[in-house]
C-alpha cells in the first residue's frame, strides 16, 4: 500500500476542548506518524502513512471527535511526505488571521465530580478540579489560541504532578489548560463584610453562615452570585430589600435532578436542558408541595430551577442541602459584578460575606435562562454556557460587520463569514456600568475573532445608547434596521431560512417608520426588507414611559376607548381606587395627544387587561404585568374573545378594543378571573391566525416566523402555533437565540447584510 502524507486543517470549537489529545491518541492507534498544532484559525495536523490507514483516519475524525468539539470544517490536501515515524504535538502558532472558535464556560463533568468527592484523590473537595472535557473557557481567555498563557491561569505555575498529568497524552488532563490541584491553583476565601480573612474552611463555614439565614456573596465562573437559603423567608426578604429587587423572581439552584423534581414539574425536554453542559437556569411550572419562602416568585407558577454547574457550587451544594436561592451579583438593573474590588464595594450593604477566589474573570457572564417548548430550548437569556458559541449563517456575509442591538436585554453580534459571534446578555444599556460592558465585551470579541467591522447596524431609535454608540463610530458604513424586521430576521436567521415569510412580532416597543411606537406587526418580510401589511389597532400612552410602568393607565386608555363617556363599574375597579383622583386627568392627556405617544403594542394590551383583572396596577421589573397574567390563565380553557380586523389604507388592524371589551363584559358577568385570562390568550392566538391568512392571502406565502417578547409566554405561544399549524401554516419559532430584544442583534446583523450595496456602500431606505 502506498505511503502518502496529507495536511488537514479543523475549523470549529477545537481548541480546549480535547481535540489535539484525539488526534494524538486517534493517529497513535492507527499507527500514523504526523503532527498537529493548535493554531488562529482552528487546528492543523499532519499525518503520514498507508493509504488506507489515512482514510480511516479522516472517517473517523468527525465522526469520534470529543463530546465539546464543534466542528464546522475540515479541509484536506495531499502534500510531499517527509518519512516521519512519530505523531507529536507541537507548539501552538500565534500567526497569521484569527478566525479559531472559543468553547463556552462547561459544567463540571461526571469524572471530574467522581474525584471531588472521592477522599483517596489528591483533588479531593478541591474547588477548582477540571479537566478537558468541563470547566472555565470563555470567561477566562484573553487572547487565541487557547493555551494557559492567553488566559487568566497564566498566574499559577503547574506543580510537578499537574505538569505530569498535562503532557500525558494518556492522561484525561492532557492540555488542559486550567489544570490545577491544591499545591498549585487558585484558592478559596472566605471573607466577611469588612473584608477580613474568615477562619475555618471556606466551604463550611459559608453554607453555616446562609443556613443561619445571612446573604453570601459567591464568585462564580463569569461573575458574583448572591446566596441565601431559599427556605427562609426572613432570608429571601432581607436579600430582596438590600438588592431593590422587589417582586422579580428569584433563580433557585437545587442540590441535585432529584432536588429539583421536588420544586418543579420536569418534561423529558427540561430535564435534558437542565443536565446539559450549559447548566442553563430553566424555567419550569412549581409544584404545589414546594416548600420554598413565599417570597421567591410572587405571583408566579413558574420556578428558574439551576443544578451545580462549578466545583464550588457543588460543594456548597452538599453542605447545606437545602436549595440556596442564587442570583446575580448587583443592585437591580445593574450588570453582574466580577471584578474582586468592584465586588466588595458595590454589594456593601447586601452581602454579610463573600465566598471568593483567587482566579481572575477575564469577562463578565450571566447565566443563560431557557424554557422548554416543543421538546427543544426557548431562549431567555443567552450567556453562559452557550455564548460565545456562533450561530451559523446559511449565505456568507462580503463585510464584516456589528450590530449593536436594543436598549433592553441588549446583546451585540459580530460577523465574518458564515459566523454571527452573538455576545452573552450585557442587559439593559440604561447607566454607565452597562454601557462599559458593552463597549468592553464588543472590544473582545473583535479581539478574540479578530473582527474589524466594516459595517455597523443600529435600532432606529435616536435614543437608545446603542445607536448612539454607533453614530459615534469613524469610517465605517451605518445600517439603520427597524426594530420589528430586525426581530423576524433574527427568528429567520436562527432557522436559517432568507424568506419571505409573514412575519409576526409583537412585543413592549420598538419605534417605527412612521413615528409610532410599534409593538404588535405583521409583516411579509425576508432579510432585505418587509412590508408592514397589519398591526394592533394604535392606542394613545398616557405619559410615555409612565404607561409602562402603570399599567391601569393603558386600561384606562382602553376601556375609555370601549365604552367612551361610560365606564363601568367592575369588581376589580376598586384595586385601581388608589388611582381614582388621578383617573380623569389621565383620560384628558391622552385624548389632548400631549405626552402621549400612539402604540400598537401587544405589551401594553396586556398591561390593560392585566391591569382590569386586578393583578397589576403598577410593575417593579419589565413585562411583569403580562407575566403575571400568563400565569394566572386557566390552561384548560379553550373559549376564545374575538377581535375583529378592519382594513384602513391597505394595511389591516386587530381591534385590541373587541378582546378589552369582552374581558369587561365577562368581569361583569362574575367569569372567574383565570378564565378570562386563559380567553384573552385564546382570543390573541386566533387574531394572529386571523392576519396571516390576509398575509397568505395577499403574498401567497405558507411559512409565519414568530417573534418578540410577547413570545416567551408560553401559553400564547403553544396556542399560536397550534391554531396556525391547523390553518395550514408552517411555523417558525426561536430555537437558539431569544424572541425578546436578545436576539435582535442578530436579526440587525443579517438585515444589514442583504440590504447594504456592497459595491457602493449606501445601504437601501427600506430595512
Amino acid at each position: 500500500m502506498p505511503r502518502v502524507r496529507f495536511e488537514v486543517r479543523v475549523e470549529g470549537i477545537v481548541q480546549g476542548v480535547g481535540f489535539r489529545p484525539y488526534v494524538f491518541a486517534l493517529a497513535g492507534r492507527l499507527g500514523l506518524a504526523g503532527s498537529v498544532v493548535n493554531n488562529s484559525s482552528g487546528v492543523t495536523l499532519e499525518i503520514e502513512g498507508d493509504r488506507d490507514l489515512t482514510a480511516r483516519f479522516m472517517a473517523a475524525l468527525e465522526r469520534d471527535a470529543p463530546p465539546l468539539a464543534l466542528i464546522e470544517r475540515v479541509t484536506s490536501r495531499e502534500i510531499p511526505l517527509r518519512g516521519a515515524t512519530a505523531f507529536v504535538i507541537a507548539p501552538s502558532d500565534h500567526a497569521a488571521e484569527r478566525t479559531t472558535l472559543i468553547s463556552p464556560d462547561v459544567a463540571t463533568c461526571d469524572d471530574c465530580l467522581s474525584e471531588l468527592f472521592d477522599p483517596t484523590d489528591r483533588r479531593f473537595r478541591y474547588p477548582f478540579i477540571n479537566c478537558t472535557n468541563c470547566g472555565p473557557r470563555f470567561t477566562i481567555i484573553r487572547e487565541v489560541p487557547y493555551d494557559r498563557a492567553a488566559t487568566t491561569m497564566s498566574a499559577f505555575a503547574m506543580c510537578r504532578d499537574c505538569a505530569s498529568e498535562y503532557r500525558d497524552v494518556a492522561d484525561r488532563r492532557f492540555h488542559a489548560q486550567p489544570v490545577a490541584c491544591p499545591a498549585c491553583g487558585p484558592r478559596l476565601t472566605l471573607l466577611d463584610g469588612r473584608g477580613w480573612t474568615a477562619g475555618g474552611d471556606p466551604i463550611e463555614e459559608a453554607a453555616r453562615l446562609i443556613a443561619a439565614g445571612h446573604v453570601l456573596a459567591v464568585k462564580g465562573l463569569g461573575g458574583y452570585h448572591l446566596a441565601a437559603d431559599a427556605m427562609s423567608e426572613p432570608a429571601v426578604a432581607a436579600l430582596r430589600a438590600r438588592k431593590h429587587r422587589e417582586e422579580k423572581p428569584f433563580a433557585i439552584m437545587a442540590r441535585d435532578l432529584e432536588a429539583a423534581r421536588r420544586l418543579v414539574l420536569l418534561d423529558e425536554a427540561e430535564e435534558r436542558l437542565l443536565v446539559s453542559p450549559s447548566r442553563p437556569i430553566v424555567l419550569a411550572s412549581r409544584r404545589p408541595d414546594a416548600r420554598l419562602a413565599a417570597s421567591i416568585a410572587p405571583g408566579n407558577r413558574v420556578l428558574g430551577i439551576m443544578l451545580p454547574y462549578t466545583p464550588v457550587h457543588h460543594l456548597l451544594a452538599r453542605a447545606i442541602t437545602a436549595p440556596i436561592v442564587l442570583t446575580s451579583g448587583n443592585v437591580s438593573d445593574e450588570p453582574i459584578t466580577f471584578r474582586d474590588d468592584d465586588a466588595h464595594e458595590r454589594l456593601s450593604g447586601i452581602a454579610d460575606a463573600y465566598l471568593t477566589h483567587d482566579r481572575p474573570i477575564h469577562i463578565r457572564t450571566d447565566d443563560s435562562v431557557m424554557r422548554a417548548f416543543r421538546g427543544t430550548s426557548l431562549p431567555v437569556r443567552r450567556a453562559r454556557g452557550y455564548a460565545p458559541r456562533p450561530i451559523a449563517l446559511t449565505w456568507p456575509v462580503p463585510r464584516p460587520l456589528l450590530a449593536c442591538g436594543g436598549e433592553l436585554k441588549n446583546t451585540f453580534c459580530l460577523v465574518k463569514g458564515r459566523q454571527a459571534f452573538l455576545s452573552h446578555h450585557i442587559g439593559d444599556l440604561e447607566n454607565y456600568e452597562a454601557l462599559h460592558a458593552f463597549t468592553e465585551g464588543i472590544a473582545h470579541f473583535r479581539r478574540l475573532f479578530d473582527i474589524e467591522p466594516e459595517v455597523v447596524a443600529h435600532d432606529l431609535h435616536p435614543e437608545y445608547l446603542s445607536t448612539k454608540w454607533a453614530h459615534e463610530q469613524e469610517g465605517v458604513t451605518l445600517v439603520g434596521v427597524q426594530h420589528h424586521h430586525a426581530h423576524v430576521a433574527s427568528c429567520l436567521a436562527d432557522n436559517a431560512e432568507a424568506g419571505p415569510v409573514i412575519g409576526v412580532a409583537l412585543d413592549g416597543l420598538g419605534y417605527g417608520t412612521d413615528g409610532t411606537l410599534w409593538g404588535g406587526e405583521f409583516f411579509i418580510a425576508d432579510l432585505a426588507g418587509f412590508t408592514r401589511i397589519g398591526h394592533l389597532a394604535t392606542v394613545p400612552m398616557p405619559g410615555g414611559a409612565a404607561a409602562i410602568k402603570e399599567p391601569w393607565r393603558m386600561a384606562a386608555v382602553y376601556l375609555d376607548e370601549a365604552f367612551p363617556g361610560q365606564i363601568p363599574a367592575l369588581p376589580s375597579m376598586a384595586s385601581m381606587a388608589r388611582h381614582a383622583d388621578r383617573w380623569q386627568a389621565v383620560l384628558t392627556l391622552a385624548r389632548s395627544g400631549f405626552a402621549s405617544p400612539w402604540t400598537s403594542s401587544a405589551g401594553r394590551l396586556f398591561d390593560a387587561v392585566s391591569a382590569l383583572l386586578g393583578i397589576r396596577q403598577q410593575i417593579s421589573y419589565e413585562g411583569q404585568a403580562a407575566i403575571e397574567l400568563e400565569q394566572l390563565a386557566d390552561p384548560a380553557e379553550t373559549g376564545a374573545y374575538a377581535a375583529a380586523l378592519r382594513q384602513t389604507s391597505g394595511v389591516f388592524e386587530i381591534l385590541g378594543v373587541d378582546l378589552v371589551r369582552a374581558v369587561v363584559e365577562d368581569l361583569q358577568g362574575g367569569v372567574p378571573a383565570p378564565t378570562i385570562a386563559a380567553r384573552f390568550h385564546n382570543g390573541l392566538a386566533g387574531a394572529i391566525v386571523h392576519g396571516c391568512q390576509v398575509g397568505r392571502d395577499r403574498a401567497g406565502l405558507a411559512t409565519v416566523a414568530l417573534s418578540g417578547g410577547v413570545f416567551q409566554n408560553i401559553l400564547l405561544l403553544e396556542r399560536a402555533v397550534d391554531r396556525l399549524e391547523r390553518a395550514g401554516f408552517r411555523v417558525l419559532s426561536h430555537r437558539q437565540v431569544p424572541p425578546n430584544d436578545g436576539g435582535i442583534s442578530l436579526g440587525q446583523a443579517v438585515v444589514a447584510a442583504h440590504c447594504l450595496h456592497v459595491t457602493s456602500g449606501v445601504p437601501r431606505t427600506d430595512t
